[in-house]
């Protein structure tokens, strides 16, 4: 009983982790599937998000303003911050590369990430900074079952509740609304979406500020658990194997992928790493990648491509 009292803690635990990969996951996602863009720059508007959230909540708090009061302001100063970001990102970097190959709009993303790296830590600072907007505090749940219980972490909790809602409401949106449509449309073909009368400039305006929303709301979750500082950045690397067995184009699937990457990586450091060395959960993630690419290239809810000759 206490050894399934501890694989289910792992199990768990990896999930919850899992979970948190995919809300960095989703802005992937949310770009591909609506233009076709992968945008290597996600894990910089994490940063940016982040930055821009915890700078203004010092100033509010320090001018004596009530802690949910300044959390409002804050969050809407950043959700701010990232529609002016997502207006540049278009007017300036993709735009007039409009109808150009994916390899040329990948390579600009990665001048992006560049800049808002630079451009963030300019405006707000390169420190570690401290955010408490979720509980930390840890669960026992199960006691009763197990000796000791099994132990949650109630950030991880509320992180999946929070992936699950972004999750049912990105599929509405892409399922049900024009404007959703209108960028499954561009994603398939740029000269095509234009001939047909869908303004590129705000889709693209769009998808990037929705993007960057999503990022405000990942940099919340991470930046509390880890303090907001550079090296969020790093996140877009462990998003990759995420989006790699979910498919660049499925949201549930990023979900899905995240699930399988956290509990993987949890329970092979657990059981498979006293016997092949420590630093397994590091690139356990890549290795299942690989193998999913082997048998499946587009991912486990990826779209099939097809191409006609």
């Amino acid at each position: 009983m206490v050894a399934f009292g501890q694989f289910m803690e792992v199990l768990i635990g990896g999930l919850l982790a899992g979970v948190l990969y995919s809300l960095v996951a989703l802005g992937f996602v949310l770009i591909f599937k609506a233009s076709g863009v992968f945008n290597f720059a996600q894990g910089a508007m994490v940063l940016l998000a982040g930055l821009a959230l915890v700078r203004a909540l010092d100033f509010l708090v320090s001018h004596a303003m009530p802690m949910w009061s300044a959390v409002t302001l804050g969050l809407l100063f950043a959700a701010a911050v990232m529609a002016i970001t997502a207006w540049l990102i278009e007017r300036f970097a993709l735009g007039p590369l409009v109808n150009q190959d994916a390899l040329t709009l990948f390579m600009a993303t990665i001048g992006v990430t560049f800049v808002l790296e630079g451009a963030s830590q300019m405006l707000f600072g390169s420190d570690v900074y401290p955010l408490r907007l979720y509980p930390t505090d840890a669960w026992f749940l199960f006691e009763g079952t197990f000796p000791g219980g099994i132990l949650v972490n109630q950030l991880d909790v509320l992180g999946g509740l929070i992936a699950g809602v972004l999750v049912a409401g990105l599929a509405a949106f892409f399922q049900w609304t024009k404007t959703g449509r209108a960028l499954r449309a561009v994603a398939d073909d740029h000269a095509a979406a234009q001939s047909v009368g869908i303004p590129i400039a705000w889709i693209w305006f769009v998808v990037w500020l929705v993007a960057g929303l999503v990022a405000l709301v990942a940099a919340t979750v991470w930046g509390t658990k880890l303090g907001v500082q550079f090296s969020i950045t790093f996140l877009a690397l462990k998003a990759l194997p995420v989006l790699i067995i979910g498919g660049f184009t499925s949201v549930p699937g990023a979900i899905i992928g995240g699930l399988l990457i956290g509990a993987g990586e949890k329970l092979a450091e657990a059981y498979l790493g006293p016997y092949i060395g420590g630093g397994i959960e590091y690139w356990f993630a890549y290795v299942l990648a690989l193998v999913v690419l082997l048998g499946r290239p587009q991912g486990l809810f990826g779209e099939r491509i097809i191409e006609r000759i």
